[in-house]
């Protein structure tokens, strides 16, 4: 019996070493020389130097000065990483109906003037509820609230999101979107 347990016991610790202490430091050695802003966090700086947040996580922005997210449906509070999910409210759900009219009603009251239709993805959230990033549309249907707040032309601003929107990756895949995150940091450098 001691012949059997003694390479098995062994075999334990080899496999255990190997994949539980060298593969994780090779994975990470590599993905820090060939990938190193990935792999801390794809993390935005403010002008100050310090961490602003990733480019890859939504923030919940609710000053009017400022170009507002999606909405978010992860728990226990907005845009939480640890918890990705989406509502799982279907399109003829009671609920969904309410929460998208109280979110136009939210964004009507914040810019009572602006008459256009209010884009999809500023009242519904994402599959994960956490997606960083607005349509043109979506950004194109705040400018005149953030240049009014700002003091700044609505030309201005229409200008920094055309710079600051991503087109289709490789042409085909995707739809063109506009990093939240990075357009707010550019306002606020802009003044």
């Amino acid at each position: 019996m001691l012949n059997t347990l003694k390479p098995a016991a062994l075999m334990l610790l080899l496999l255990t070493v190997l994949t539980g202490v060298v593969y994780p430091l090779l994975v990470t050695g590599l993905a820090q020389v060939l990938f190193p802003e990935q792999a801390n966090g794809s993390l935005l700086k403010n002008p100050d130097g310090t961490a602003a947040g990733s480019e890859l996580i939504g923030q919940a922005f609710s000053e009017p000065k400022y170009f507002w997210s999606r909405p978010s449906a992860t728990s226990p509070y907005a845009y939480n990483a640890g918890a990705s999910s989406g509502s799982n409210l279907g399109p003829t759900n009671p609920a969904l109906a309410d929460a998208v009219s109280a979110r136009v009603a939210a964004l009507r009251a914040a810019d009572p003037g602006n008459t256009q239709p209010v884009p999809v993805d500023l009242v519904t959230a994402s599959a994960s509820g956490l997606d960083p990033h607005i349509s043109p549309a979506a950004a194109e249907y705040q400018a005149p609230r953030v240049a009014r707040e700002r003091g700044l032309s609505v030309e201005q601003v229409r200008d920094l999101v055309a710079a600051f929107t991503e087109q289709r990756q490789w042409q085909i895949f995707g739809e063109p979107r506009v990093n939240v995150l990075k357009l707010n940091l550019a306002l606020d450098v802009l003044k």
